[in-house]
């Protein structure tokens, strides 16, 4: 099984348009701290050839363009897409709006749960993906489906909240139901999950990735206030609905007990520490994580 991080970032990537915090300034004076990131997909092929694309990003036509591997093959149909299939973990603008750049008439299935499917049929802008063309198919909590030849897949539930255009009044953030997921994929030799977002980390779900050959989780913030502290928002990680990556609540602590192959954090926000070298990253990759970066592959 070969995976492959599309996209490393969280929503706005690296460099947000609009930001001149640290991370991002880097690049608008001409020495960036780290290669560009682009929002968060990640995509899982068995044979190499068909893949599966978790997460349709904004970033979505310049991430084909700077990966081979999901370009079109040139010398066979004019119109071609190795993109085979599509598969949502919530219905967040930075995972949902690529589904736009896929508009073209080529086909692939579109696998979500119904409270996914369902922010894109309240919203008829999506319906510029026909589905005549790109059928939307409902998936099951809990229930393992053949995504493609020699992938199978579950999705699962985290705590997360509803997307952000969709909130009102008070927020819970650490809702578990069918609007935030995990996804556990498997060739029949290795099992990889992809946890893009998550607010917290249970007993319940470290049993569940437990002997998985990778886990790529949530990264967004190092710390829970990291926006506020760079005076760049007013919220903190747990009320968008993200855990932080340190500190004893943290996800290096959480998952520390879990019996895992290759553990890499995606998902990172612009202000994230870890995208410089520093004591943050040089903590973190001691504690025995990776921070995935755009064009990353794992072979399981």
């Amino acid at each position: 099984m070969r995976a492959l991080v599309v996209g490393a970032a969280a929503g706005g990537g690296l460099p947000q348009w609009n930001c001149a915090a640290p991370n991002s300034a880097g690049f608008w004076l001409g020495a960036p701290p780290h290669p560009a990131a682009t929002q968060s997909s990640l995509a899982v092929s068995a044979d190499g050839e068909r893949w599966l694309l978790i997460n349709a990003s904004p970033d979505l036509r310049s991430q084909i363009i700077a990966l081979p591997q999901l370009q079109p093959r040139v010398g066979t149909a004019l119109r071609n897409s190795p993109i085979a299939a599509v598969l949502l973990t919530n219905g967040d603008l930075d995972h949902i709006a690529g589904l736009l750049t896929l508009r073209e008439g080529q086909p692939f299935t579109l696998y979500a749960t119904d409270a996914i499917l369902g922010v894109l049929a309240a919203n008829p802008v999506f319906d510029a993906l026909a589905a005549t063309v790109v059928p939307r198919t409902p998936i099951h909590l809990d229930t393992t489906f053949e995504a493609l030849p020699g992938l199978s897949v579950t999705v699962y539930p985290v705590p997360g909240k509803v997307p952000l255009f969709m909130e009102s009044g008070e927020v819970a953030t650490d809702l578990v139901g069918e609007q935030t997921v995990g996804v556990a994929i498997s060739d029949g030799r290795a099992t990889l999950h992809y946890i893009p977002g998550c607010a917290a980390v249970d007993a319940g779900l470290r049993a569940r990735v437990d002997g998985a050959d990778a886990l790529l989780f949530d990264g967004t913030l190092y710390v829970d206030d990291e926006m506020v502290r760079a005076g760049v928002g007013t919220k903190t990680g747990r009320r968008m609905g993200h855990m932080s990556v340190s500190g004893p609540e943290g996800s290096v602590a959480a998952w520390a007990p879990a019996r895992i192959g290759r553990r890499v954090f995606v998902h990172l926000n612009n202000t994230n520490p870890l995208w410089r070298d520093g004591p943050e990253r040089a903590e973190t990759e001691a504690a025995g994580w990776q921070i995935g970066h755009d064009g990353m592959e794992l072979t399981l």
